[in-house]
């Protein structure tokens, strides 16, 4: 070989060695002719090893067989794989997930020679993940968000305390999870956790579904009846929903709260509670309190400690940590063993402004559970919502779902003011991965 040919081959070598990717190649009876630093670190295979040697022999994958075979199909058809998820075993007789993607080498007159195929190593993402999870988490929250970490931070502390906590977050941020969260780092964790969602009762069962009622108080009340605060004794109620109660109730709330006692309907004598009390509202109550909507005193009293929790589209930095979250836990539920999203379905829901919030994103992969039938999400299964706002975001401009992760990355980097290792672990790839992003999308 002349030297201009050893010099580029040289650099082909090095700039190979250099991605974050496994990268190898094969000849049309395949054999491995080339293996970079990437495959030899997530095989545990040696370059010497694996050049010369039948791919099948090196990867022993769960596809290796002329059915199945991704570098078979690729050379029979000339159509490239994409993001395919296949298990393969090391050397060291562990089976790890990895992302294959596969396509056709040809020489100068188009002919078939060969295929290249690169693989992400999975096992590796899930363990930064769970990595994260680890150091972002309270109870089951899971969070980077600063406003969020800031609430984790003082949790145990409003846990150890016995004062009213008001927490304030749209529908479906998760505030009754806080709420638990809340009692069970607390001295009460060992009593009943009572939610009551004061907003979906009317206000003729509010009040004996509170404080209960005795035999007679009414018709139809045949026996005694305990209310939540009596169910909740020794342990805590949650009153979601606080700022939609009635005036009159209000009043009876503000009771409990400064003398801690209440009297069932038909009782005359009044029954003393421990129960410690959490609050909930989608609304602002100081908002309220100034359009006379709401009692100042009671707002005052509930309002000891507050949280308020940011919307979802306000932490987008949370969603893959979330969707992982979440894939784990219906994983065990349905027994299923679903990897994760795609490329491109990660950047769909990462652009999506999710008004049901973590709510929205919760179901949203619960769909996609009933669908899939593969290891990775794909777009083609989130939510018919999601992808119609998605496809409306670009239509105005020309711009197609190709463009979804682009837009996707640069937000990030706008959120973690272009900060390419934090964004990196915002995304859930290798900063190596994020730079060659940057570069081939002409991000400034």
């Amino acid at each position: 070989m002349d030297p201009l040919h050893q010099s580029v081959e040289g650099y082909h070598n090095i700039i190979l060695d250099s991605i974050e990717e496994g990268v190898f190649t094969v000849d049309l009876n395949w054999s491995i002719t080339s293996f970079n630093k990437a495959a030899e670190r997530i095989t545990g295979v040696s370059k010497e090893k694996a050049i010369g040697r039948l791919c099948s022999e090196v990867f022993n994958a769960n596809v290796c067989n002329p059915a199945d075979c991704v570098l078979r199909k690729v050379r029979n058809t000339d159509i490239s794989i994409v993001n395919m998820p296949v298990y393969i075993l090391r050397s060291d007789n562990k089976r790890i997930p990895i992302s294959v993607n596969a396509t056709a080498l040809k020489d100068q007159e188009g002919r078939i020679i060969g295929v290249v195929e690169t693989f992400r190593d999975l096992a590796a993402i899930r363990k930064l993940r769970k990595s994260l999870r680890k150091h972002h988490s309270f109870e089951n929250m899971v969070s980077k968000n600063q406003k969020m970490l800031e609430i984790f931070s003082t949790l145990d502390l409003i846990a150890d305390s016995d004062c009213t906590v008001l927490i304030e977050g749209a529908t479906g941020t998760g505030k009754e999870l806080l709420a638990k969260a809340i009692h069970n780092n607390s001295p009460q964790k060992n009593g009943p956790f009572v939610p009551v969602n004061c907003g979906a009762l009317p206000d003729t069962l509010i009040e004996s579904e509170l404080f209960g009622y005795k035999a007679g108080a009414f018709t139809d009340a045949k026996t005694d009846k305990p209310g939540r605060f009596a169910r909740a004794q020794n342990g805590t109620i949650f009153l979601d929903e606080i700022g939609d109660v009635s005036t009159a109730l209000q009043t009876r709330l503000l009771r409990v709260l400064e003398e801690k006692i209440y009297e069932p309907l038909g009782s005359i004598k009044p029954k003393e509670t421990n129960a410690r009390v959490v609050a909930a509202t989608h609304q602002e109550l100081d908002k309220l309190v100034e359009e006379k909507r709401f009692r100042e005193d009671l707002f005052f009293r509930i309002n000891v400690i507050k949280l308020k929790l940011p919307t979802l589209a306000e932490r987008k930095e949370d969603i893959p940590l979330l969707v992982n979250h979440f894939i784990g836990r219906f994983n065990r539920v349905k027994g299923m063993n679903i990897l994760g999203l795609t490329q491109e379905a990660m950047a769909a829901v990462m652009l999506y402004d999710w008004p049901g919030n973590i709510r929205e994103l919760e179901n949203a992969i619960e769909h996609a559970f009933v669908l899939c039938k593969e290891e990775l999400i794909r777009l083609q299964y989130l939510p018919d919502k999601l992808l119609s706002e998605i496809n409306a975001m670009f239509a105005t401009d020309g711009t197609t779902l190709k463009d979804i992760e682009k837009n996707a990355i640069i937000q990030a980097l706008q959120r973690n003011n272009w900060k390419k290792a934090t964004t990196a672990k915002e995304l859930g790839i290798d900063k190596n991965t994020l730079r060659r992003k940057i570069i081939r999308y002409g991000i400034e």
